[in-house]
């Protein structure tokens, strides 16, 4: 996964498009890890799978091509990789890292508020710290209610 992450991260900055022959070969080898290793917990992952593409499909079709299809397929595959949970999590952090990039490059006037900023990096970043600190993370925030 994060193979996939690092490649898809670059050609989204240089080209704005995450390729198809790097994102469909890594959520075939998640879903095959997960049925030999974690059978036990695969409807966790397929419920990571759905959601994590659901959810930028719906922001796909409500932003009228705010996000493509690479970004929902990418999103799917983390997912397929990360489980619900962490999924969740990435997507929440991936929103709060582009929104502050974006923020900051409109304020730099590096952007505009129309411009186009790949999102694959922010999927990518994301995705990253929920599967080496997400639980800590979400343990935490837990804490602060209960």
């Amino acid at each position: 996964m994060i193979i996939c992450l690092i490649i898809s991260t670059f050609i989204d900055l240089k080209h704005q498009i995450i390729p198809d022959k790097v994102v469909l070969p890594t959520m075939a080898a998640g879903l095959l890890i997960n049925i030999v290793f974690h059978w036990k917990d695969l409807p966790n992952y397929l419920l990571g799978f759905v959601l994590g593409g659901s959810i930028i499909f719906l922001i796909a079709v409500l932003s009228r091509g705010g996000m493509g299809g690479g970004d929902i397929k990418l999103f799917a595959t983390v997912g397929m990789f990360l489980g619900l949970r962490l999924t969740v999590l990435s997507l929440l952090l991936s929103f709060i890292f582009g929104s502050i990039v974006g923020i900051f490059l409109i304020v730099l006037n590096c952007k505009k508020m129309k411009d186009a900023i790949p999102f694959g990096p922010f999927i990518a970043l994301g995705s990253v710290v929920s599967l080496f600190m997400g639980e800590s993370i979400i343990s935490w925030y837990l804490g602060l209610f209960f």
